[in-house]
């Protein structure tokens, strides 16, 4: 059995390339791959995630998820696996072959990962053989989030520049000066 090299690129904000990549066994599974992605980031691994089968226009295929979101829906035409029990070896359907690993549905990390080539020796555990760039705080995101939404008042122009204002809902202040709620 062969080892995988899979270049992991965080897809970041910043216009500078921060990859790693990652040696593991064919016959090992999503889960594995998953938790050497996050270590090798120094990311805490306690968010949701999920693998998604790409092709070369980075679409999202065929979901494989950290846990059975499923909840025995019998509407859901294909459900997406889950990690602990998908081989990677059984979703290599090109040389080259791509996923996409979103982490942590709130603050959506991205990671493009890409089959890069193959290794004689099949490692027992997966190993960071490559790490180029100093990956951001995972953290980070948050902080972005919490400088657009909480805080200081965004004036006019800055909440234009988000997007705030771009419809007219007839809303005034003035519609509230004579509510009471002790009154109903």
């Amino acid at each position: 059995m062969p080892g995988l090299k899979f270049r992991v690129l965080l897809d970041s904000e910043k216009n500078e390339e921060i990859f790693r990549d990652i040696l593991i066994a064919d016959s090992d599974n999503f889960e594995s791959l998953y938790h050497a992605i996050i270590k090798s980031f120094n990311f805490k691994g306690d968010q949701m995630a999920s693998f998604y089968v790409s092709n070369d226009d980075w679409d999202k295929g065929h979901e494989i998820s950290l846990m059975d979101m499923s909840y025995d829906d019998d509407s859901i035409d294909s459900p997406s696996a889950v990690m602990k029990s998908a081989i990677i070896k059984d979703f290599l359907e090109e040389p080259d072959q791509k996923f996409i690993l979103v982490y942590d549905f709130m603050r959506m990390w991205i990671f493009l990962i890409e089959l890069i080539g193959f290794d004689r020796n099949d490692p027992s555990t997966p190993e960071t053989i490559l790490s180029v760039g100093n990956a951001p705080r995972e953290e980070s995101r948050e902080e972005i989030d919490e400088q657009l939404f909480v805080g200081e008042e965004l004036d006019e122009e800055e909440e234009d520049e988000f997007g705030l204002n771009d419809f007219d809902d007839d809303y005034s202040d003035d519609d509230l000066t004579d509510y009471n709620e002790y009154e109903y």
